[in-house]
Order: C-alpha cells, then sequence, then structure tokens
C-alpha cells in the first residue's frame, strides 16, 4: 500500500500552507481541492516538488493486493 501525507501548517499570519508526500504527478492537485475549496480557494503561490514531475504509475489488477476478512 502506497502511504500519501498532507501537511497542513497555519502561520502565525493566518496564511495557510500544505505539504504533499507520496503523491506522484499532479494528482497532489486533486488531493489537496476539497481542503483549497474548504479553505476559501484562494491560492496565492504553488511549489511543485519533484514528485509532481514523476509519472503516477497505474497497477494493473494483477499487481493489487486483495484482502479478505
Amino acid at each position: 500500500m502506497e502511504f500519501h501525507e498532507i501537511d497542513i501548517f497555519i502561520e502565525k499570519n493566518g496564511e495557510v500552507r500544505m505539504e504533499v508526500r507520496g503523491v506522484k504527478g499532479e494528482a497532489c492537485l486533486t488531493a489537496t481541492k476539497a481542503l483549497e475549496d474548504a479553505l476559501g480557494g484562494q491560492i496565492t503561490a504553488r511549489e511543485m516538488t519533484s514528485e509532481a514531475s514523476e509519472r503516477a504509475e497505474e497497477q494493473s489488477p494483477d499487481r493489487q493486493s486483495q484482502r479478505r476478512a
């Protein structure tokens, strides 16, 4: 299972900063969309990490692990 993490920092001046890890490609934009909208949707700056330039790999059905309780 891949690990995805979003850290949210609220600065003393009220600005909010998010850091996304474990998400390849521009899927990080999708992952943070609801949070950005909930915070008013006003983005003043966006810095993409090196993970954003990596290609997201799609898992084929034979590579996905399936667990049943």
